[in-house]
């Protein structure tokens, strides 16, 4: 089972956060799952919609505060 990475992309606008996650999902594993932090509420509908277009999987979506913790598991 393989660690979760954390990205903390709070305080950055669209597009930043989402393309943190990208970035990192990209070195991650097969398997990974990579948790973003973001405090930009657009993240809470792009991360899931990108997420589906390109065939990973969405482990939750959960607000804390003013902060988003979405978990995406790297699927191919």
């Amino acid at each position: 089972m393989s660690d979760t990475k954390v990205i903390d992309a709070r305080n950055t606008f669209c597009p930043g956060p989402l393309m943190e996650l990208i970035t990192h999902m990209r070195l991650a594993q097969v398997g990974d799952v990579v948790e973003l932090l973001s405090t930009d509420s657009g993240s809470a509908t792009d991360i899931p919609e990108w997420a589906k277009k390109v065939g990973h999987e969405m482990m939750g979506i959960e607000q804390q505060g003013d902060t988003w913790h979405l978990k995406v598991r790297k699927a191919k």
